[in-house]
């Protein structure tokens, strides 16, 4: 058996599914779906967002995003905050079913639907290599989501993009400990 060349394509496991979400000028919540980034800084997360986004508009106006986990019960809403602009859908956050409460450290808000939430302030946002920056003031988690004080990864329900085939895919398997598995072998 041999391996398959698929180029040079933005093709990788795991993609996060994360929803962006910010206010604009008159303090209606946007969102939209984004799975080109990562944490990278101890208290800091980059995105790659093409300055088209309306998006990319209001946290320039209010210097603040949130980024929440999608999960499995609510792929379809993730998904539509994806697939429709809001530059052309006014009511696009509410369309998708989702309700917000205002962060208390940052101007953007809060996807209650969504359990994990990262509350950001934008550090930088280059329009020549999209790469949004932001510092991390704080991160949520709905006690819905939690087991004796843990977060329970099993109740996030987080889900990831399958990139190759157009797909998500839920997470939630434990296959080993962080700083653990790897002990016997050192």
């Amino acid at each position: 058996m041999g391996r398959k060349n698929f180029g040079a394509k933005p093709l990788s496991y795991p993609q996060p599914v994360w929803i962006i979400a910010t206010y604009d000028e008159n303090g209606v919540p946007n969102a939209m779906n984004a799975a080109w980034g990562g944490i990278s800084e101890e208290k800091e997360i980059s995105v790659c967002l093409s300055p088209g986004h309306k998006t990319c508009l209001n946290f320039a106006k209010t210097g603040a995003f949130t980024v929440s986990m999608a999960d499995a019960a609510h792929v379809a809403a993730c998904d539509y905050v994806g697939i429709s602009t809001g530059n052309k859908t006014e009511d696009k956050f509410a369309r998708a079913g989702f309700t917000a409460t205002k962060s208390e450290l940052v101007n953007a808000p809060i996807i209650n639907e969504l359990a994990v939430c990262l509350e950001c302030r934008v550090i930088s946002y280059d329009t020549e290599s999209c790469i949004l920056r932001g510092e991390i003031v704080n991160v949520s988690v709905d006690e819905s989501a939690m087991t004796d004080g843990k977060v329970d990864v099993a109740k996030v329900a987080p889900i990831c993009f399958d990139p190759f085939n157009r797909a998500y895919h839920v997470l939630g398997e434990k296959v080993g400990d962080a700083w653990g598995s790897g002990k016997p072998l050192l």
